[in-house]
């Protein structure tokens, strides 16, 4: 049995938030620069390089990238030979959100209850999903998640006979009613499969898979790349002013379902689809 002590956890998370909202990954970034080359107009272009350009002052000024510095979505992944010492692990985390969104300025969003509004003063509590695995590591990926893209999210209970060009169109769909409002280009986290809450957190998930790794599954790579074509053949464009670049990479995550359903949900990330991971 491996301890490992709660205010190290509060440490580390205190750090990955600061850190998730300064710099993005670097595969996503690379695809960030690398667009502004694909598009035809000037306009699409000067609004691609300025994409760029805030990731490089971001880094420079030690800034959000973005100014909603999101809603703190936690996922850890805890051995089962790991034994926490030093209090609750819970708590650790929102400790360690509350020091991160303080000692960092970034902006706190989030409010106490969903109707009265108040703001809680210190963006918490997160969201934390939790997942016993074997081992003793504790990994965890902290992923700061804007509400612009969050409210464009959708969701929609299939019958089994939906086919595979169904699934398709209606995220597709969902890019096109989306339109400017998520600020694009976008990451689209497709979940299909489980049920009706299973398919949502794979979404989320599937934003936090590097851009740069397709679906191991070839028919769902595939499915992939002509969602990724299909959303860019739309004409959104960086920002909404038009363009080639609507949709920076398209993650698909699946689990077994129930053969009376076919749950299927897009979480929208803008064009800062930010994480950051560690291991303890």
């Amino acid at each position: 049995m491996r301890e490992i002590e709660l205010k190290t956890v509060t440490e580390k998370i205190k750090e990955a938030c600061i850190k998730a909202n300064r710099v993005l990954p670097s595969d996503l970034e690379s695809i960030i620069r690398n667009c502004a080359g694909c598009e035809k107009t000037e306009l699409a272009k000067n609004v691609m390089q300025t994409l760029a350009d805030n990731l490089d002052a971001a880094q420079e000024l030690s800034l959000p990238i973005c100014q909603d510095t999101g809603m703190a979505v936690i996922f850890a992944e805890i051995g089962q030979d790991i034994h926490f010492t030093g209090g609750s692990f819970e708590d650790a985390v929102n400790e360690g959100v509350a020091q991160g969104y303080t000692e960092g300025l970034l902006r706190k969003s989030v409010v106490s209850d969903p109707l009265r509004r108040v703001n809680t003063g210190d963006n918490t509590p997160a969201v934390i999903h939790t997942r016993i695995v074997p081992g003793d590591k504790l990994k965890i990926t902290v992923a700061p998640k804007g509400f612009g893209s969050e409210n464009m999210s959708r969701m929609k209970m299939f019958t089994p006979s939906a086919t595979r060009e169904d699934i398709i169109n209606f995220v597709v769909e969902t890019a096109k009613v989306a339109g400017s409002n998520p600020c694009p280009p976008v990451v689209l986290g497709i979940g299909i499969g489980g049920d009706f809450e299973k398919c949502a957190l794979l979404a989320k998930k599937a934003l936090c898979r590097p851009v740069s790794e397709p679906n191991g599954d070839e028919f769902y790579a595939d499915m992939e790349k002509e969602i990724l074509d299909k959303v860019n053949a739309l004409g959104i464009g960086p920002q909404g002013f038009g363009g080639e670049t609507t949709a920076l990479a398209v993650a698909i995550e699946t689990f077994p379902t129930h053969i009376a359903g076919l749950p299927v949900a897009v979480n929208v990330g803008c064009h800062v689809t930010r994480h950051f991971s560690f291991t303890l």
